[in-house]
């Protein structure tokens, strides 16, 4: 089956292409970043077979450059089917499904008003999402789409671990931990149980999801019992340029001195917080660690941040579980940086953690823990599109 997979987020789209009769790599891949020059957007395709395509489009309008982006399946120097109508589902990476979908779901008018309903919840990303869905729909109007939300994965958290210790009226309302990188979570856990060879069931992992947003998952018997992330992306890890966890009370000290704004708030501690607000430097990890190599003090006391933030939510996902048996790094900062696998773990060693003496990067997903260490630590490329395809190939034919 050819599945059509489309990430919509708020800076930068992504798609792919599979067949998943041929398996997990995918047959096109392309992206949209508006975040190069106002009022463009810079769209880059490449095919299986090693075919690139690189452009600047003069629009902000994201249907317009979404619509280009998936233009160039069918036509152009990357085109890899003959027309649109050898797409034979969409499937959707969605932020948030709140409590209303805790798994994945055939979109449907009450499905696309349900994920519009829950736009205050991710303002930055469900709209994108929602405009995906409505670009697909118009180029592809006879083909099946798929809602693959990224909050399904913690949707089974039990209440001490979901609920927030307001009100009671609170979880009545729907304000609860809904967690996200779901998808990545749900993946690598299964990843990391197949390349063990044990099943899910038996496991007890933590899956560290970290790039620019970053956030753990204390994964049990194949479901995420705690996590970092919250009602928000915003809470628990400091990450690129969140903040992560802070005292309420700062906040509501902050707003009590009158200088700022709820929006004012918003943007600082979601764009100017995180390792970007404490260097000065960059959101980017390695331009931080290049900073603090040369001697810059902000950056090593960010990275020095970052790393105490990283070691201390480990310990209590441990503690939710009730014990480890691997360690799971994934996504940009998580497959990359031998620098954070190294230092987070060296000080776990009371919990079983210990890793191989020479740690390098590698192109394939490997266990980096010394072959004593009781619990193993895995580096896992995530794969969340051929996730989300997995999952709408399942819905449409009714596997």
């Amino acid at each position: 089956m050819k599945i059509l997979v489309i990430n919509a987020g708020s800076s930068s789209h992504k798609a792919a292409l599979f067949d998943t009769q041929v398996g997990a790599a995918p047959q096109w891949q392309a992206q949209l970043d508006w975040t190069a020059q106002p009022g463009q957007v810079s769209l880059t395709a490449q095919a299986t077979d090693g075919r690139s395509h690189q452009t600047t489009l003069a629009t902000a309008d994201r249907t317009t450059g979404l619509r280009a982006l998936l233009a160039t399946l069918w036509s152009g120097p990357v085109q890899v089917i003959p027309n649109p109508a050898a797409i034979e589902a969409v499937g959707h990476r969605v932020v948030h499904g709140g409590d209303r979908h805790q798994a994945s779901v055939r979109i449907t008018p009450a499905v696309k008003a349900t994920i519009r309903d829950l736009i205050p919840l991710a303002p930055a990303h469900n709209p994108a999402n929602l405009e995906g869905i409505e670009v697909a729909a118009s180029l592809l109007p006879q083909v099946p789409q798929v809602a693959v939300f990224d909050t399904a994965f913690h949707s089974a958290m039990p209440p001490a671990a979901a609920a927030y210790p307001g009100p009671h009226d609170w979880w009545t309302q729907g304000i609860r931990r809904y967690g996200f990188h779901g998808i990545s979570h749900r993946y690598v856990a299964q990843r990391a149980a197949t390349l063990m060879g044990q099943p899910l069931a038996d496991l007890k992992l933590v899956t560290c999801h970290l790039g620019n947003g970053c956030s753990l998952a204390a994964v049990a018997a194949g479901h995420s019992i705690d996590t970092t992330m919250g009602f928000t992306p915003l809470e628990g890890l400091m990450m690129g340029s969140r903040s992560g966890s802070v005292d309420p009370g700062l906040i509501l000290h902050l707003l009590r001195q009158g200088d700022l704004t709820v929006d004012q708030l918003d943007q600082m501690l979601n764009k100017a917080s995180g390792l970007k607000g404490i260097s000065g430097v960059s959101n980017d990890l390695r331009a931080v660690q290049a900073a603090a190599d040369a001697g810059d003090g902000r950056a090593q006391r960010a990275i020095a941040m970052f790393l105490h933030s990283l070691r201390r939510h480990i310990g209590a996902m441990v503690a939710s579980l009730g014990g480890l048996d691997a360690l799971v790094f994934t996504a940009g900062i998580g497959e990359n940086s031998a620098f954070v696998w190294r230092e987070t773990c060296e000080p776990l060693g009371f919990l079983g953690i210990h890793l191989q003496s020479k740690l390098e990067r590698c192109p394939e997903d490997q266990d980096i823990a010394a072959a004593a260490s009781p619990v193993r630590v895995w580096v896992i490329h995530t794969r969340e599109e051929w996730a989300i395809a997995q999952d709408c190939q399942a819905i449409v034919t009714g596997s």
